[in-house]
């Protein structure tokens, strides 16, 4: 099949609405994956077996379940409950929710990384609960993780094809939309697929960056 750049220009309104939509998603499902990761690993470490256990199952049942099986029983089954959220803001919070449970272990490292005498100093200034994690520990923990975080960032980008189930349109649901309408693929698809690259190793390459600064 020849390659036709007229069809190229024919797909970029498509192209650059599906990006908008992408990067969105990204942005939006990294602040909630990061947030809720948080949470989970406080609720982790409480000193009392009732919360470390339900917080231990559900992790794991989310961790261990395919991000698009959770993306359909977000979008289909919750609205038989009565919840009900726009294609968009479901994948996005399904995305978010999913990738959580990953960053809920790298915050774990993070703070099991922290040297034992960090601790003990603050024990020793007499400082609150609240002060020493602020302070103390999660600046250290934090530091240490980025990277780890990163990365989360980039597979949640590739992962974003998957909201094509449930009709999102990011950058692949466009090709394909493209393609039906013009019977043309190859174009698009291809647009698509340098314009991953060209998103995700410039991200992969500021994460080792980062990492290497972080470590100096």
């Amino acid at each position: 099949m020849n390659w036709d750049w007229s069809a190229v220009g024919d797909f970029l309104p498509r192209f650059w609405d599906g990006v908008l939509t992408t990067l969105e998603a990204v942005a939006l499902g990294s602040v909630i994956s990061f947030a809720v990761g948080l949470v989970w690993a406080f609720a982790y470490r409480a000193p009392t077996r009732l919360v470390r256990w339900p917080v231990g199952v559900v992790t794991e049942f989310i961790r261990n379940t395919p991000l698009l099986v959770q993306l359909f029983f977000f979008y289909y089954v919750l609205p038989e409950w009565g919840i009900e959220f726009s294609a968009l803001t479901t994948g996005i919070l399904a995305i978010g929710v999913h990738y959580s449970t990953y960053t809920m272990q790298v915050y774990r490292a993070g703070i099991e990384a922290v040297p034992p005498g960090q601790w003990e100093a603050a024990t020793a200034l007499s400082l609150p609960t609240r002060r020493t994690w602020t302070a103390v520990i999660l600046p250290q923990a934090i530091r240490r993780v980025v990277p780890a975080l990163g990365n989360y960032v980039i597979s949640m980008l590739k992962d974003t094809p998957m909201f094509i189930g449930i009709g999102v349109l990011e950058m692949l649901g466009q090709a394909r939309l493209q393609g039906a309408d013009t019977f043309r693929y190859v174009e698009p698809l291809t647009v698509v697929g340098v314009a991953f690259i060209v998103i995700a190793y410039p991200a992969s390459l500021l994460v080792r960056a980062l990492e290497r600064r972080l470590v100096r």
